[in-house]
Parts: C-alpha cells; structure tokens; sequence
C-alpha cells in the first residue's frame, strides 16, 4: 500500500491510498488519523492503522488523477539527511574537498553518523515542481536517497524517493559550509508516494538509478544498490532520535551512492528522474 499527499481543488490537501483497485480518499475513511502526514505519524501505530485502512478505502471517492501530488510532509516534520553512507560518496566528498578529506574517511568508519538537517515541509519541493542550483555554486548535482518516513516513536513506517540537491563546490571548499551546499531553496525534493513497509519490502536490497536528460537526450545515468550501504536504515534511525524527538514524525534522507563524474554539473532545463525499487520513481526538472 501506498499513501500520498494531493491537493483537492474544493477541500484542499487530502491524503490518498494506492492499492490494487485504484487511488482513493483516505481522509475520508478516517478524517482524524489521515487528516495529514504528520497526524498519521504522530499515532501509536502508523503502519499498522494505514494497513487496516486498506480494506476499508474502496469504499469511498475515488481521486482524481489529474490533481496535484503534493510532497509527502506536512505540519511540524522535519526532513533530515545522513551523509556518507555509500564507499563511493566517501571517495567523491574526500576526492572535492580541498582541506578536509580526512573528516569524511574517518566518518564513514565511526560509529556515530553525519546528519544534518535539511528542510522544513514548506521548502520541500513537490513532484513534478523544479529544484533549484544555487546561483553561487559552479558545480552542482543530484543525489538520489532512499528516504525513510519514520513516526513519532522511532519506527520506520515507510519510505519514499528523495533527491539531496547539492552543492559540491561550496561543500567541497570547506566542510564547515555543508549547511550552504545542502540548505537552501528548491534543495530537496521527495515523493510522490510513501510505500508503507511490510514484510515484502527488503530496505537493504533495492536497486536506485538516475537518469538525468539535457535536450531530450540522457547526459548521465547510473544505479546502485542499497546493499551498498555502511550502516543499515534502523541504524541512521536510531541515531537522528537519540536525543531529538520527533512528535509529528520526520524523514530521513540515507545517504547516496550515486554520484556524476567530477566533469559533470547540472544546468537550467535538466530533468533528474530517481526511481528506488518497489519504491516510486521521482521526477523534477532544474529551474
């Protein structure tokens, strides 16, 4: 089962469930629980109500699919990110930065993790809708990221497609500017669905590729796994709410292992497409 944020043109934002038998108001199965991400989140258990609530939603209105999807995050959520997770990212951070290679190599093998925080829910840019390079960076990318959708408890309920738009230049003249390459507008972009995780769903075993296109034609493409990864999705989990609570849930961004060769930066017009197995697949033009 699959749950989005769409905007209704009479009711505004719903959200919705995919399943088998089409896309339905899950809001109005029930308007308290799914009247929002963050409300379904901040319930004792998440998972659990949304698979119940699958039985139950073909009984309602069906959605439109001409509507906008809207990013899945709403209310106080927060979307934080994890750094250098992936053996390739870490040859890449130490590879651009100037004066600081030794901190992302001796990171990668500590037992507590980089994360950093990413973006508020209304600077989430939503399917469709264009990220943004900042006018200040000469070289920039996408990093696509298997992104966790974790509730008030710590528990993983779901997962999503995440793009961490980022600016190796300026991260790479000085680690200390990580919050400037990561953090700014039109930087991060996740959805359109959250795939509520169940026991088909193996986080450590999906395939993730990116296609970025220039002038209708492919100008890179790439994939990976995440059964590439250093540290495991609970791991990262555990350790962004160790000491930081979370009451209406947050998402996490894991990491990527999917980076362009260093002659390569984004331009005006690209459109990045990042599709996670069983996942979805996300798509956004570049402003």
């Amino acid at each position: 089962m699959e749950l989005f944020r769409y905007l209704h043109p009479e009711q505004g934002p719903r959200l919705g469930a995919e399943t088998y038998e089409g896309f339905f108001d899950l809001t109005a199965h029930d308007p308290e629980v799914f009247a929002s991400i963050s409300s379904w989140l901040a319930h004792e258990r998440p998972a659990e109500i949304a698979l119940l609530a699958e039985k139950a939603v073909s009984r309602y209105a069906e959605i439109d699919p001409d509507w906008k999807i809207l990013p899945p995050v709403d209310g106080k959520m927060e979307v934080w990110a994890a750094g250098v997770t992936y053996e390739d990212s870490k040859r890449a951070r130490m590879a651009e930065s100037e004066g600081g290679g030794d901190f992302y190599d001796r990171v990668y093998d500590a037992d507590r993790p980089e994360l950093f925080f990413k973006a508020n829910p209304w600077r989430v840019i939503a399917p469709g809708d264009p990220v943004s390079i900042r006018p200040d960076s000469r070289w920039d990318v996408p990093e696509p990221e298997l992104t966790l959708v974790i509730c008030a408890s710590g528990r993983i309920v779901g997962v999503t497609v995440g793009n961490d738009m980022s600016s190796r230049s300026i991260e790479g003249e000085n680690p200390l500017y990580l919050p400037q390459a990561k953090s700014y507008e039109g930087a991060c972009a996740v959805g359109p669905t959250i795939r509520i995780v169940d026991v088909d769903l193996e986080l450590k075993n999906l395939p993730i590729t990116l296609e970025i296109s220039r002038g209708g034609e492919t100008a890179f493409s790439g994939e990976t796994s995440t059964a590439r990864m250093k540290r495991t999705p609970h791991e990262l989990a555990e350790w962004l709410f160790k000491t930081l609570p979370f009451p209406d849930g947050a998402l996490l961004m894991t990491g990527t292992g999917l980076i362009p060769p260093d002659s390569f930066t984004l331009q005006s017009g690209d459109v990045v497409t990042i599709s996670i197995g069983s996942v979805g697949t996300l798509i956004n033009p570049v402003a």
